[in-house]
């Protein structure tokens, strides 16, 4: 009879961030979650603007679109934007007029991405540009931003309560964040017809389409469905120090804008 192995299948495998067995418990659990959610974006930028087109059918962008419109952009607004990947939420803020705009983000490949979409687009300059940045520990000054905001990044920060608090420090008297993420809508159907999809379809055709080895869209779901959400995230955010927190439900509930006011 053979052995069962010792080996770690995550660091047996270099191009995996999550396996099967992680997958099965909390994943936001990990000790090294991290440099496994690095990994995993690492491993799926190239074809990520793709999957969020396709298997979002064309919403993200409306999404995105009612985050600014939420986070009341003017053109006297300096904004960060916390874990922008290929840098759809910061041109969104650029177009809709703000001063300045940063993207930050913890991963080369997307922060790559995000410069070669905006240099394409006439956007990259004194307005916006795209830097290094961890959600834990921002390299800004105090009461730096009118506005923070984080799509769909939230839940892949090791410390979240953290992240909340660097950025009310970050953000000045009166400033706003805004985050964008994914929930489970409350209609039972809804919901239903949602797990299947995110469970079962989407993992299955984003990893085809990705090529993807690190178990990217297997994570999703399950992080979504392990990860605080409606008045639970909104207490997160209260117990960082905002206030005025209301949350605005999106698409029968597949996502959510939950605000908060320094």
């Amino acid at each position: 009879m053979s052995q069962p192995s010792s080996v770690d299948p995550v660091s047996s495998a270099p191009d995996r961030a999550w396996s099967p067995s992680d997958l099965a418990g909390d994943p936001h659990a990990a000790a090294d979650k991290a440099a496994r959610v690095r990994r995993m974006f690492g491993a799926i930028a190239r074809r990520y603007d793709l999957n969020n087109r396709l298997h979002s059918f064309g919403l993200d962008r409306c999404w995105r679109a009612r985050a600014v419109r939420e986070a009341g952009v003017t053109s006297e607004s300096d904004v960060l934007d916390v874990a922008c990947g290929t840098g759809d939420l910061s041109l969104a803020f650029t177009r809709a007029g703000a001063r300045q705009v940063i993207g930050a983000d913890f991963t080369p490949q997307m922060l790559d991405l995000a410069r070669d979409k905006a240099r394409r687009r006439g956007a990259l300059g004194e307005r916006l540009r795209f830097e290094h940045g961890d959600a834990m520990n921002l390299e800004y000054s105090d009461a730096s931003f009118d506005i923070v905001s984080i799509a769909f990044g939230l839940r892949n920060v090791s410390d979240p309560p953290r992240a909340l608090t660097e950025f009310r420090r970050v953000l000045r008297p009166g400033g706003r964040l805004v985050v964008l993420e994914f929930s489970r809508p409350r209609n039972r159907l809804v919901r239903a017809g949602n797990d299947f999809y995110t469970r079962r379809v989407m993992p299955l055709t984003a990893t085809l389409i990705a090529r993807d080895r690190s178990g990217a869209y297997r994570y999703l779901p399950r992080s979504v469905e392990t990860f605080p959400e409606g008045n639970d995230l909104l207490d997160l955010i209260r117990r960082a120090g905002f206030t005025s927190t209301r949350a605005v439900p999106l698409t029968m509930g597949v996502c959510t804008i939950s605000i908060g006011q320094r």
